[in-house]
């Protein structure tokens, strides 16, 4: 136990709220990327699409995984 937490909760906030965090500031960096290199409308949903596309199934695992669990 580490400050009355078990491991099994330690990893299981990391999990979430760590690389949530972590997924909204990619969010954030592929904003500033499209801002800077003035991709206009369709850059921007490209660029989105495409570095995005690896949180889209880390979300979809954490749906998946809440609704099994049901």
């Amino acid at each position: 136990m580490i400050f009355g937490f078990t491991e099994a909760q330690i990893s299981w906030f990391g999990l979430t709220f760590g690389v949530g965090a972590f997924m909204l500031y990619m969010v954030f960096i592929i904003a500033q990327l499209a801002w800077e290199s003035k991709a206009g409308k369709l850059g921007t949903f490209v660029l989105f699409l495409a570095l995005g596309f690896g949180m889209t199934g880390f979300i979809a695992k954490q749906v998946i995984t809440w609704i099994l669990a049901k």
